[in-house]
C-alpha cells in the first residue's frame, strides 16, 4: 500500500517476474466513470490529457499509520474476511455522511467506523463467511446500525 500525493497513478499491476504495469490518468473522476458506463469500450471525455513532461515527477511513500488510520481498518476487515468488508463499507459510508452533514469531525470517521467493526460487529459473526447474498444485505445492514450509535456516541 502506498501513498502517491500527485493522485496520477490510478492502479497498479505486479507481474510474477515483479514487473509492474501502471494505468495513469489525470486526477478526475470522469474518466473511470466513462470507462464503466462504456465498458469494454473506451469513449471519450473531456478530461484534459496527461502530460508526463509537464508533471515531472511521481512520488510515492508508506503510509503512516497514525495519520491514515482507515487503512488499518480496511487492512484488517480484508484479513478477518467473511462479511467484515461489508461492515466496514457501511460503516464507512454512514461515519462519512455524518462529518459531510456537520455531525462529527473528520478524524471521527475511522473512530466510528473502528467502533463498528469492534465487539458488536464480531458479536453478530462478521467473521464467517457469508452463506447467501442475504447474510451480506444483513451485515450491511447491521454495520449501519453499529455506526449510527458509534456517530451518535461521537456527536455529543
Amino acid at each position: 500500500m502506498l501513498v502517491h500525493p500527485e493522485s496520477i497513478v490510478h492502479g497498479l499491476v505486479e507481474y510474477a517476474d515483479g514487473g509492474l504495469l501502471a494505468q495513469l490518468g489525470c486526477p478526475d473522476m470522469r474518466t473511470p466513470i466513462a470507462h464503466a458506463l462504456a465498458w469494454p469500450a473506451r469513449m471519450e471525455t473531456p478530461v484534459d490529457r496527461l502530460d508526463l513532461a509537464l508533471l515531472g515527477t511521481l512520488s510515492f511513500f508508506a503510509p503512516d499509520p497514525e495519520r491514515f488510520p482507515a487503512l488499518g481498518l480496511a487492512r484488517n476487515a480484508f484479513i478477518s474476511g467473511g462479511t467484515a468488508p461489508a461492515v466496514l463499507n457501511a460503516a464507512n459510508e454512514v461515519a462519512v455522511a455524518a462529518f459531510l452533514g456537520g455531525r462529527i469531525g473528520f478524524l471521527d470517521i475511522a473512530s466510528a467506523v473502528s467502533e463498528a467493526l469492534g465487539e458488536g460487529a464480531r458479536a453478530a459473526g462478521a467473521s464467517a463467511a457469508p452463506a447467501s447474498i442475504d447474510a451480506v444485505i444483513d451485515a450491511d445492514a447491521h454495520g449501519r446500525r453499529l455506526a449510527h450509535a458509534a456517530v451518535s456516541r461521537l456527536a455529543q
